[in-house]
């Protein structure tokens, strides 16, 4: 099995939590690594200076260095020029195409009638969710997007989706499409996330949050720190520290620091870069909880790597986050984005006490283990298979 991945906005190598870079990136990466250790052959086509590199044993890298600007909403300016490109470096001998994202699925429309090659897309995130769940200040997707997707899914041979609810919307929003859905869920990294000695990270009487990923306002950290500010004027006495982990992604303006100074927080929130899988799995070890108060999630693998530390998840009870976490079970969820809410599930989760949070962890650690990217990879690979049977 020859298999060419189109990651075009963002690289597999680039360190999650920072620019475009996020849970996509640790996705394309551990399929394709996963994909190689089952026999596949994966090239990844995506943009950067950084050359071809091998990822792991059979699975390549390739990177087309692009003018600046290289940002997210830049890029779609430069398709044409990429497909040309890709077109002249060839195929590769690839027996399917498997593009991640809006972007990479324009290019693979166009390569897939180039090459004469069947097209597998998976969307990680859609336009018109994520225009569905919009909060204020968080601006709205390019037309360009939707009006995009729309010609992905009408013409991709098989779409990917991470979970039956995602399906569900992929299929209501972009128009009678259920017989070439397949629902394939992502996987978690059990070696690297797990269940360890905890950090010294929080005092004795503290509640430790953590909250990692891109910041902006889709990901919704400034919901968080609001909510720190309610619970520091209504509930005094209980203390809680949030360390937000991650750098600022797109083009807007989202001042955390700003924020922060703003309320008083300076003493209660504190910003870390975004860091390696290791060193993330040590803080969401020692966190009591890590919360994702979402707008929009296709599936939301933080969630799930949080659980496999054994460490419960406030989530927003919102798209692919209703399966990654077990209301009541592995972390609570929670009904919306307002910060008056999300103050009730802190003070619900620290009032619930260690010994109900560590029977939330072991329960978070189960639920993670039945989440492998080998089962990911095999899924996917019979998900090939099934493609390239119907177009023989």
């Amino acid at each position: 099995m020859r298999v060419l991945m189109l990651s075009l906005h963002t690289s597999p190598l680039a360190q999650p939590g920072s620019g475009d870079a996020g849970g996509m990136n640790v996705y394309v990466r551990q399929l394709a690594e996963n994909l190689g250790r089952q026999g596949a052959q994966v090239r990844i086509i995506s943009t950067g200076d950084q050359g071809d590199l091998e990822l792991a044993p059979g699975v390549l890298v390739q990177h087309l260095a692009v003018p600046a600007p290289r940002s997210k909403e830049a890029l779609p300016q430069l398709l044409p020029e990429l497909i040309r490109r890709i077109s002249d470096v060839g195929s590769g001998g690839a027996e399917i195409l498997h593009s991640h994202y809006w972007i990479s699925g324009m290019a693979g429309l166009e390569l897939a009638r180039i090459w004469q090659l069947p097209l597998v897309h998976t969307m990680h995130t859609m336009a018109k969710v994520k225009d569905r769940h919009r909060t204020g200040g968080q601006l709205a997707e390019p037309s360009q997007r939707a009006a995009g997707e729309d010609q992905i899914v009408a013409a991709a041979d098989r779409l990917i989706a991470n979970t039956q609810a995602e399906a569900v919307e992929l299929n209501q929003l972009y128009g009678g499409c259920s017989d070439r859905i397949s629902v394939v869920p992502p996987g978690v990294d059990l070696e690297v996330f797990r269940a360890g000695p905890k950090l010294a990270a929080a005092g004795a009487d503290q509640m430790l949050l953590v909250f990692a990923g891109r910041l902006q306002r889709l990901k919704g950290p400034h919901i968080l720190l609001g909510a720190l500010a309610q619970l520091r004027d209504r509930r005094p006495e209980l203390a809680v520290r949030l360390v937000v982990i991650g750098s600022r992604s797109g083009a807007q303006d989202y001042d955390l620091a700003t924020l922060r100074r703003e309320l008083g927080l300076e003493a209660e929130v504190d910003f870390l870069p975004p860091m390696p899988a290791a060193e993330l799995a040590s803080w969401f070890r020692s966190a009591d909880a890590v919360a994702m108060p979402s707008s929009s999630e296709s599936f939301g693998l933080v969630a799930l790597e949080a659980q496999a530390c054994g460490t419960p998840v406030l989530a927003t009870r919102v798209g692919g986050l209703n399966q990654a976490v077990r209301d009541g079970v592995t972390g609570l969820l929670v009904d919306d984005l307002d910060e008056s809410s999300w103050a009730r599930a802190i003070e619900q989760l620290h009032d619930l006490g260690p010994a109900a949070r560590a029977r939330m962890g072991e329960a978070g650690i189960a639920h993670a283990a039945s989440h492998s990217w080998v089962q990911t990879a095999r899924r996917t690979r019979a998900v090939y298979d099934a493609v390239l049977a119907a177009s023989r």
